[in-house]
Formats: structure tokens, C-alpha cells, sequence
């Protein structure tokens, strides 16, 4: 198990609920972290992105997105139950990226403070990346949110999207001028800056940008399309280009108890399965089916997280799959058409020619539907492209999360998002 370093500062998140409140009984003066303290401070920060979210916000998009449904409820009565500001994972999702933002900006605040070296930058880059990525998340989910940047004991109120989009950018700005490669695709590196950055320009549809920069990487050589056994299997792979290990001996983040029955070997809780229409969409010719799905005690489930209740498994965040269709979606006709087939040539399906940029998006959706089931994509890829009420039926006010109602309760500052 890493060594982590828990952080009590003088520095002090806001309030939107008592679980925001941190305030140890025990703890270290910032004033008193010197270098020898960094790998430590440096692993506490993986830990509390990693874990402090809980694990039904890194499929969020899938629960919301048409991907699930329960056992005796369709997919469309997941969504609607799930969209509600009293829902557990809408709470804990909010709570827990303002938990890891807190943990992020304490690094920050320590590092900036301390001499600019190698292990300085690599953590200071760390931080920067993993800020970006919650603000992501968040401006994903909620669109305005409190926007910080330090730590504060006072009150905020929701910043404009587009400030928040603005922050999401300089903070990968600096975190590609600070990182390098990594050991490992389960530490953060300039690569992995580089496909968040496609990702979040893909979202803003900065379309030019969100293709020089997927191409950066196609192009790079350091990746390559993978079989889904050696991804989701925990196998040596071209493919993937960070994740979370989600280490069993510090992670809480059982996806896979979700998925599973007690027909499995691993056995699970079967909160979630997979929903008629995905299960109709990924065919038997498709050579992602045996790892998206398994039937066990005559029931099907989804299977890219094999644990069940025995452990973890690791959260991919970035993978070359994803570069590649964020190329076919954004470039020229003809370079994109040559990516998507190369996804679908890969999982061994027969190649499409779109005639247009309008069908070609609707190529790349239903191919990133497949591609990337239960790894926490599909809702907002229809909102992003307006195409959400034609394939998962939502109402306008549905296309955002409402906000907590403990969160609107305890600050008077925050505002509810319309229709909740």
C-alpha cells in the first residue's frame, strides 16, 4: 500500500456541506513539509481523486447514458431516478470531486512553495492535470460550478461555464510544460495531458484543435489499438495511456460489484444490467462482446471489470481509442474516415465510407457507444452534440445534473439548476 500523507492546513475548503468541512484532529502545518514529505503528499493526492468521487461517478455517463438498466426497471427509469438532487450518487459525486479539488489545491499551495526541481515539477504538473480533470467533471455534469483555485472558508457561488472551460485549459497548459514521461500509464504523464486536452477541445467543439492534438498521438508511435482482453484484463497493452491501478489495498471503487450477479464466479450485487439497446448495438461479430458482456446465472452482465466482489480493477481515463475517434469526428473527411475504420477494423467489423461530415457523426457516436461502454462516456456525448433527446429521451432540464439539495440548503449563494 502507497504512503499517503493527509493534509491539514490552515488553508480550508469552502462549505456546500458538512462532509466538506476538513477539519482533522491531527495533522501537519504546511509550514512543516519539507521534500523528503513530497512522494507521500504526492500519493495522497492519487488517492483522494481517486477514491474521493466514489465509484458510481466513473460510470455516471453509462448509468445516466442508456447504457444500464436494473432488474425490473428499463434504462430510461435508471435515468430519471438516478436525475433527482436527493440521489446518492449526484450528492456523493459533487461532494467528492470538492474533496479532491480540496486535496489538489493543498498540493498546489506546498509545492509552488518549495524549490522548483524535478519531483516539484512532476507533482506540481500532477496537480495541475488532475484539477483540470475534476473541473472537467464537473462542467460536465452541473455546467456553471464554484470555481477555486485556493482554498476558502467563504461561500461561493457558481461560475460561468465558460470561465470554468478556461481553467480547465490553462491548468493543461501548465501541466504539459511541467511533465514528462511517466514510469508507468498509472502516474500521470505529458501524453496523458495531451489526450485530456483532445477531449476537453472535442467538448467546446474546438474541432481544429481537438485534431491536431488526438493526431499528435496517433501519429506519436507510442500507441497502438489493442485487443480488449489485454485492456480490461489487466494485460501489457499499446492502448492505454493512463489509469487508476485502484489498488485493492486503498481503494474502495468495487465497479464490478455493480455489474455482477451470484451466478459469477467473483459474485456481485447486480445493481446494473447491461440495458437491451447496448446489448443489441455490440453483435456477436463485434470481437468487444466477450469482454463488454458475460452471461452468468442466465443472466447477462457487463464484464470489462472482472473483480466482482474479490477487488478492484483499474479506471482507465485515457486510452488510443479514444484519440482515434475524436480524429475521425474532427478531421477532414477523408483522415477521419481512415480512423474510424481503424477502431472498427481492430474489433473486427467491416469498414463504413460516410459521405458526409452529419453521417459520419452519427458513425462515431454509435462507435463510441460501443467502444467505450461502462467506462463513463455516453450521456454526455449525446449532450455535447445535441442529440440527446433523439437517442436517450431527456427533457431540456435533463440535460444538466441538478445540484445537491443538501448543497442548496447549506449555501444560499448556490442556485438550482432549472427544472429541479
Amino acid at each position: 500500500m502507497k504512503k499517503i500523507l493527509l493534509l491539514a492546513l490552515s488553508l480550508s475548503l469552502f462549505s456546500c456541506s458538512s462532509e466538506l468541512d476538513l477539519h482533522p484532529r491531527t495533522g501537519i502545518s504546511p509550514d512543516a513539509i519539507t521534500p523528503n514529505d513530497l512522494k507521500a503528499l504526492e500519493n495522497g493526492m492519487y488517492n483522494s481523486v481517486q477514491n474521493d468521487p466514489k465509484r458510481e461517478s466513473w460510470i455516471m455517463f453509462d448509468i445516466i447514458g442508456g447504457n444500464v438498466q436494473g432488474s425490473s426497471t428499463t434504462s430510461k427509469d435508471v435515468i430519471n431516478n438516478t436525475l433527482n438532487p436527493l440521489n446518492s450518487i449526484i450528492v456523493n459525486s459533487w461532494k467528492g470531486y470538492y474533496s479532491a479539488l480540496y486535496q489538489v489545491n493543498n498540493v498546489l499551495a506546498i509545492a509552488e512553495a518549495l524549490p522548483l526541481d524535478e519531483d516539484t515539477r512532476r507533482i506540481r504538473g500532477t496537480a495541475h492535470y488532475f484539477r483540470a480533470y475534476i473541473y472537467y467533471s464537473l462542467v460536465t455534469r452541473w455546467g456553471d460550478v464554484p470555481l477555486l483555485t485556493k482554498n476558502t472558508v467563504e461561500k461561493p457561488s457558481r461560475a460561468p461555464k465558460a470561465l470554468v472551460w478556461e481553467q480547465v485549459e490553462k491548468d493543461l497548459a501548465t501541466a504539459h510544460e511541467f511533465l514528462a514521461t511517466a514510469k508507468s500509464y498509472y502516474y500521470v504523464s505529458q501524453d496523458a495531458v495531451i489526450a485530456l486536452q483532445a477531449r476537453v477541445m472535442l467538448t467546446q467543439n474546438k474541432r481544429s484543435e481537438a485534431s491536431a492534438l488526438a493526431e499528435q498521438l496517433i501519429t506519436k508511435g507510442n500507441y497502438a489499438l489493442d485487443s480488449f482482453e489485454k485492456i480490461f484484463r489487466k494485460e501489457a497493452n499499446t492502448e492505454v495511456i493512463f489509469a487508476f491501478e485502484n489498488l485493492t489495498t486503498e481503494s474502495s471503487n468495487t465497479i464490478s460489484t455493480l455489474f455482477y450477479n451470484y451466478g459469477h464466479p467473483n459474485k456481485g450485487s447486480y445493481v446494473y444490467a447491461p440495458s437491451k439497446e447496448i446489448l443489441e448495438l455490440i453483435g456477436t461479430n463485434d470481437k468487444r462482446r466477450a469482454i463488454s458482456f458475460g452471461v452468468f446465472g442466465g443472466q447477462d452482465c457487463i464484464n470489462k471489470y472482472p473483480s466482482g466482489q474479490t477487488g478492484t480493477d483499474p479506471v482507465i481515463i485515457s486510452r488510443i481509442a479514444e484519440l482515434y475517434l475524436i480524429s475521425a469526428e474532427t478531421s477532414a473527411l477523408d483522415l477521419g474516415t481512415q480512423r474510424l475504420n481503424a477502431v472498427r477494423t481492430a474489433r473486427g467489423l467491416p469498414e463504413v465510407h460516410p459521405t458526409s461530415q452529419a453521417e459520419m457523426l452519427t458513425l462515431v457516436l454509435e462507435e463510441r457507444r460501443k467502444e467505450f461502454l461502462a467506462e463513463g462516456f455516453s450521456y454526455y456525448d449525446y449532450i455535447r452534440t445535441n442529440t440527446a433527446k433523439q437517442h436517450l429521451g431527456l427533457l431540456d432540464f435533463q440535460h444538466l445534473l441538478p445540484i445537491p439539495g443538501g448543497e442548496l440548503q447549506l449555501n444560499e449563494k448556490l442556485t438550482p439548476n432549472p427544472g429541479y
